[in-house]
C-alpha cells in the first residue's frame, strides 16, 4: 500500500517542445508539412552534407519573441546558439542547434486554473515559473520495423523549427501538469506561433518528477519522455509519483533515468540511464553569430525593418490571451466563470456557441446551458469536436428561437435535437411539423383535455380541493402533458387546473 502523505513533497518540472507554425524550416529552406512522404523534404543542410551552412528563419524568432511576450519572459536582446552533441540515427549531424547558454526568453511564468475536488464550480488558479524559451532543431523520425528487425529513417522532420518551453518543477500533480500545458497549448494557438496539435507531434512534454521528505532537498528525479497528450501526462505523472514513493518505502532507491509512458498498460517503463550535461558536450555553435534583437529605443535609425526583428513592434500586435478571453466572455454573456473555461478549452466551441448566441433570441445564460449540457455531451460521446458537429450553429440557434417563441416545449425540443443530430438536413421546423411537435396553442381544446384528466382522478381532484397539494396538482399536470404528448404549455395547464378545480 502506498501513502502519499509519507512523502508529502511531490516535485512535477516539465519541459515542452511546440513546433513552431512556418512554411519552412528553422535553418534551411524545406518546407514544412505534416504526413508528406518520407524524405521529401530534406535539403542538403537537413541531410547535414559537408559544406552546407545554416540561415536562421526570421518566423521562428517573432514566434518565439511572441510565446515568451506572452509568458511574461524578458526577451534577450542578445542569445547565442549551441551544438548538443549526441549520436542516433535520426540526427544525421551528430549534433542538434540549439540555445543552452543564452536562450532567447528568460524567467517568465504561467497562470493556469483548476478545478478544486473535482468541483467545476471551485477553480483555483495558480502559477508556474518559466525558466526560458529556446529555440533549437527537432531531429528526424525513426520508424521501426520489427517484422523485417530493421529502422528506416525520414528526414522530413529534421530541422524543424522547435520552442522549448522549460518549466520550474512548481507542480505537484499529474493534474496541474495537464492544466499548464493545456494553458500553454491555447496560448500557442491564440498567438498562431504554433498549432499545438498534440496529435501530431507538435506539442511533445517531457516530464521532470521526485519526491522527498520535508526538509530534505530534492530527491533523485526521474525523466518521463514524448508524452503526445494531456490526459496521458495526467496520469504519467501520478503513476510515477506512485511508483516512487512505492520504491522508497520498500527500501529501494530511486534511479536517475528516463522513462516512457505506456499508454496501453498505463505504466512507465525504463528506456535508459539519464545523459548528464557533460554527455553532450556543449560548444558555441560557429556557424552561427549572436542573435540581435531591438526595441524601439535600440533600433538603429534608417534601419531596414525587414532586417530586423522589433520586440515592441510584435508586443503592440499581441492578441487578447486565453485568460481575457475567459473573463470577456463572462463579462458579455454573463456565464459563469468555469463555464468559460469549458468552451475555452474545448476546440472550436468558443466560436460555435458566440455563433449561435448572434443568431437566437435566448439568452446566453439558457444558451451555455444547451452548449454544455446537450451539444458538448454528445460531441464527447462521439469523439468529435465542435467543428465536426452534424448540427450547425445555424440549426441549434433556429431550435432554439422555436423553444424561446413559446412553439414548442422543452422536451419537444430534446426530441428535435436528437433528430438534428442525424444529421440528415433537415431544418428544425421541418421536424417539429413531422413530427407534430408544436405546443397546442388552442386554449378551448386544453380545457377539453384538462377535464378530462380531472374526471379521471376523482381522488386526486378531492386532495387538491381540501389541502391545495402542490404535488398532486403537479401530478395533474403531467398527465395533462403525457395526453398531449408534450405538447401542452405547462404554465398554461396549472393555470386551467387551477381555475377548473377552485370553481
Amino acid at each position: 500500500k502506498v501513502t502519499l502523505f509519507s512523502y508529502p513533497y511531490k516535485v512535477v518540472g516539465l519541459e515542452i517542445h511546440a513546433q513552431i507554425t512556418s512554411n519552412s524550416k528553422l535553418f534551411s529552406g524545406s518546407q514544412v508539412q505534416f504526413a508528406a512522404p518520407p524524405n521529401s523534404l530534406v535539403s542538403f543542410f537537413d541531410a547535414s552534407l559537408p559544406g552546407t551552412l545554416p540561415v536562421l528563419n526570421r518566423r521562428c524568432v517573432e514566434a518565439a519573441v511572441m510565446t515568451g511576450l506572452a509568458l511574461n519572459c524578458t526577451i534577450n536582446k542578445k542569445s547565442l546558439f549551441d551544438r548538443k552533441h549526441y549520436f542516433y540515427a535520426d540526427l544525421p549531424a551528430g549534433y542538434q542547434i540549439t540555445q543552452q547558454r543564452v536562450p532567447i526568453a528568460v524567467n517568465g511564468s504561467l497562470s493556469y486554473s483548476l478545478c478544486k475536488d473535482n468541483k467545476m464550480s471551485q477553480m483555483v488558479t495558480k502559477t508556474v515559473r518559466i525558466k526560458q524559451i529556446q529555440l533549437e532543431q527537432d531531429s528526424g523520425k525513426s520508424l521501426h520495423d520489427d517484422a523485417r528487425s530493421q529502422t528506416l529513417i525520414d528526414l522530413n522532420r529534421a530541422g524543424v523549427g522547435l520552442m522549448e518551453v522549460v518549466m520550474e518543477p512548481d507542480m505537484c500533480c499529474g493534474e496541474e501538469a495537464a492544466a499548464a500545458v493545456r494553458e500553454l497549448q491555447l496560448i500557442l494557438q491564440t498567438l498562431g506561433s504554433s498549432q499545438a496539435i498534440m496529435a501530431e507531434g507538435q506539442l511533445r512534454v517531457d516530464a521532470n518528477i521526485s519526491v522527498h521528505h520535508p526538509g530534505e532537498p530534492y530527491g533523485v528525479r526521474t525523466e518521463v519522455k514524448n508524452i503526445n497528450s494531456i490526459r496521458f501526462l495526467a496520469k504519467a505523472v501520478d503513476y510515477e509519483i506512485h511508483r516512487q514513493i512505492k520504491e522508497l518505502e520498500n527500501g529501494g532507491t530511486v534511479l536517475n533515468e528516463t522513462r516512457a509512458f505506456d499508454s496501453k498498460l498505463g505504466c512507465t517503463v525504463p528506456m535508459r540511464d539519464k545523459e548528464g550535461k557533460q554527455d553532450y558536450r556543449f560548444m558555441p555553435e560557429p556557424n552561427l553569430p549572436p542573435l540581435i534583437l531591438y526595441d524601439a529605443k535600440s533600433l538603429p535609425a534608417n534601419v531596414n525593418h525587414q532586417q530586423v526583428v522589433n520586440i515592441d513592434w510584435i508586443h503592440e500586435r499581441l492578441p487578447d490571451l486565453p485568460s481575457v478571453k475567459r473573463a470577456k466572455l463572462v463579462e458579455l454573456y454573463g456565464i459563469l466563470p468555469e463555464h468559460s473555461f469549458t468552451l475555452m478549452n474545448e476546440d472550436g466551441l468558443m466560436d460555435f456557441f458566440e455563433d449561435v448566441v448572434k443568431q437566437t433570441q435566448m439568452k446566453p445564460k439558457k444558451v451555455i446551458g444547451w452548449i454544455l449540457n446537450d451539444l458538448l455531451s454528445h460531441l464527447k460521446q462521439h469523439s468529435l469536436t465542435a467543428k465536426e458537429s452534424p448540427i450547425s450553429s445555424f440549426f441549434l440557434a433556429d431550435l432554439l428561437n422555436l423553444l424561446e417563441n413559446g412553439d414548442i416545449s422543452s422536451s419537444a425540443a430534446k426530441q428535435v435535437f436528437e433528430e438534428l443530430w442525424k444529421g440528415e438536413g433537415k431544418t428544425p421546423l421541418e421536424i417539429v411539423k413531422e413530427k407534430q411537435l408544436e405546443l397546442i396553442q388552442d386554449q378551448e381544446e386544453l380545457e377539453q383535455i384538462c377535464q378530462a384528466v380531472i374526471d379521471e382522478r376523482e381522488k386526486e381532484v378531492i386532495m387538491v380541493v381540501l389541502r391545495r397539494n402542490q404535488k398532486v396538482i403537479n401530478k395533474l399536470i403531467g398527465l395533462v402533458r403525457k395526453a398531449t404528448r408534450g405538447r401542452a404549455n405547462p404554465l398554461l395547464v396549472k393555470q386551467i387546473l387551477e381555475k377548473k378545480l377552485s370553481e
